[in-house]
């Protein structure tokens, strides 16, 4: 795949939260919900046509996670307006980080990358 051109018209915010343990030892998940909220602030329509993720947990173990869209839908986002959507990620340990990029078409066909930065998934009590 070629290299897509970085777009600063799409500001990420990202808020997590815990939800929990499930499973059993030693096979016991850590599961936490991510609220993502994407805001165009340029001139031109966008659209979300995929996303890529690398989910790291406490003990350096990586999983990749792409595809079409979030949440199964490809929004178009106008100028000046948002999109949020809520997911989850299942972790082996109580402390992980994820980051990762959403990609773009604009109205003309041209393709962009939007960078999302690390952010951390946490227990409450995990990290100080």
């Amino acid at each position: 795949m070629a290299d897509l051109a970085l777009t600063h018209d799409i500001n990420i915010n990202v808020f997590t939260k815990f939800l929990g343990q499930q499973g059993e030892f030693p096979d016991v998940s850590f599961a936490f919900a991510y609220h993502v909220t994407m805001t165009n602030q340029g001139d031109n329509p966008l659209q979300l046509r995929n996303r890529y993720w690398l989910i790291t947990d406490g003990n350096g173990e990586q999983q990749e996670v792409s595809g079409a869209g979030v949440i199964g839908e490809e929004p178009v986002i106008p100028p000046s307006e948002s999109f949020s959507y809520t997911s989850g990620a299942l972790l082996k340990t109580p402390v992980g980080t994820m980051q990762g990029h959403y990609e773009f078409e604009a109205n003309d066909g041209t393709m962009y990358k939007a960078p999302i930065d690390v952010f951390s998934l946490a227990l409450n009590t995990a990290v100080n």
